[in-house]
């Protein structure tokens, strides 16, 4: 399977990100420039395939979970039966000798934050896709779901570092620039600190946001920097999975090359002990990621390469609104 074309993101100015620390914040976002013509029909074919799933699919689900996330005050009015007896203003109260009660609106407005990791393990798949692609894919649902949603959206791209931001912003032309950075983004990193891009994320929200943390999770210890992104902000991780980082084929002796790091391990994949070994590591590593998100209250949606990604989006929004009722 061949990767889509790659434009490269060169720097607005000399102090942008790729001569950065690690993990320090770009200084200022990069325009992507010289974007083939077969990068846009892309974009353009993503939001036409998005665009059906978002109207036929996504939008009463997505509204009914992301309402906003606070209260505007909209008024003083006479207090009613009914009216809640915390509700009262009672500075207006004793000025006017009648009941009179706060009411506010909800506050519309939500910023959704997409943070994709583009590391080398996300540059991998054996069946459909590769990982990146997936990636790119469920961005565009969620940004056009946000656009259609009147949410700002954006979008930040980490490696071993943060590689690029998209600042939020609303409309569909916005969500395209999205689209289209996340599609032809060529990462100069190929490792994973997520606790990079948490800072960063961190520092550049100041009111509570929705984030998708888009990435698999591969070889990170990533429970101590999402706990604080969780701890002020709504954190739904999406675990991307290839079914050959699940199980290994019986293809006899065959190597093994890290996409992160570079290290290569041969191995006897005919042998039942190596595939048996390789899928209880693979099963205990899932269990303790899934562990890690609930001990920190985090929703996870599960994708897979070589499935569709319609169902879990739909399981997730769904548990999400009967949870709300619950409340």
């Amino acid at each position: 399977m061949s990767a889509a074309p790659r434009a490269r993101v060169p720097e607005r100015s000399a102090g942008g990100a790729r001569g950065a620390p690690k993990g320090k914040p770009a200084a200022g976002t990069r325009q992507i420039v010289g974007v083939p013509p077969e990068i846009l029909r892309q974009v353009k074919l993503l939001e036409l395939r998005t665009r059906g799933l978002v109207n036929s699919l996504f939008t009463g689900e997505y509204h009914s979970v992301f309402k906003g996330q606070g209260m505007e005050f909209a008024e003083v009015r006479e207090y009613q039966p009914g009216d809640e007896v915390r509700s009262i203003d009672w500075n207006v109260t004793a000025r006017m000798r009648h009941p009179y009660v706060k009411r506010y609106i909800e506050e519309r407005e939500l910023t959704v934050m997409l943070a994709v990791d583009l590391s080398g393990s996300a540059r991998f798949g054996t069946i459909n896709r590769f990982k990146s692609e997936l990636a790119t894919e469920l961005s565009a649902v969620l940004a056009m779901s946000g656009v259609r949603n009147n949410d700002r959206v954006g979008a930040l791209l980490f490696t071993d570092a943060v590689e690029h931001v998209v600042p939020p912003g609303k409309g569909r032309r916005h969500a395209l620039r999205l689209i289209r950075d996340i599609l032809v983004y060529e990462p100069a990193g190929s490792g994973t600190d997520i606790g990079g891009a948490v800072d960063y994320l961190v520092r550049m929200l100041r009111h509570h946001s929705i984030i998708f943390l888009i990435s698999d999770f591969l070889g990170t210890d990533f429970e101590r920097p999402i706990k604080l992104l969780a701890q002020r902000h709504d954190v739904v991780a999406v675990t991307m999975e290839d079914p050959r980082e699940l199980s290994l084929p019986d293809v006899g002796l065959a190597r093994f090359t890290d996409p992160e790091t570079g290290l290569t391990l041969n191995a006897d994949t005919s042998d039942p002990d190596v595939r048996a070994k390789f899928e209880e590591t693979v099963r205990e590593e899932g269990e303790s990621r899934k562990r890690i998100f609930r001990r920190l209250g985090i929703d996870e949606i599960v994708v897979r390469t070589d499935q569709g990604y319609i169902d879990a989006l739909l399981r997730f929004f769904r548990l999400r609104e009967q949870r709300g009722r619950r409340r």
